[in-house]
């Protein structure tokens, strides 16, 4: 008896399933979320608690987002955040009914991409060198 060939899963990547632009900006928008969940939103409480705590608190935090790896984490905090913004928005849209064509869900991912890139150097070179 002759063995069926059956459908190959999409999961297998390599030969059988190329990524597409869709499929990894949806990850990429989950790990924007995690990494905010659990990266951004803690620095954020612990700017606040600093704020409040008086000047030598808020020193100390200063003093570590002034070094490079507190800069490291801003950058990429900035990068999530408008990421998952900008993403999100394209999402809405999607929800309207708009851009589900193929052309233009990757139109719009490039977009996001973009946007992603300009709105987080722009508020790097206001935040760190301005």
């Amino acid at each position: 008896m002759k063995a069926k060939r059956r459908p190959l899963s999409p999961f297998m990547i390599g030969p059988y399933y190329k990524p597409q632009l869709t499929s990894l900006m949806s990850i990429a928008h989950r790990a924007s979320g995690v990494f905010l969940s659990l990266v951004a939103a803690p620095l954020l409480l612990w700017w606040i608690i600093a704020v409040s705590s008086g000047p030598e608190a808020y020193r100390a935090l200063s003093g570590f987002f002034s070094g490079w790896f507190g800069r490291l984490l801003l950058a990429a905090s900035l990068l999530g955040l408008f990421y998952h913004l900008f993403n999100g928005i394209r999402h809405l849209v999607w929800d309207t009914g708009r851009a589900l064509e193929i052309r233009d869900a990757y139109r719009a991912g490039f977009l996001v991409l973009a946007a992603t890139a300009l709105a987080t150097v722009g508020m790097l070179g206001v935040l760190l060198w301005a």
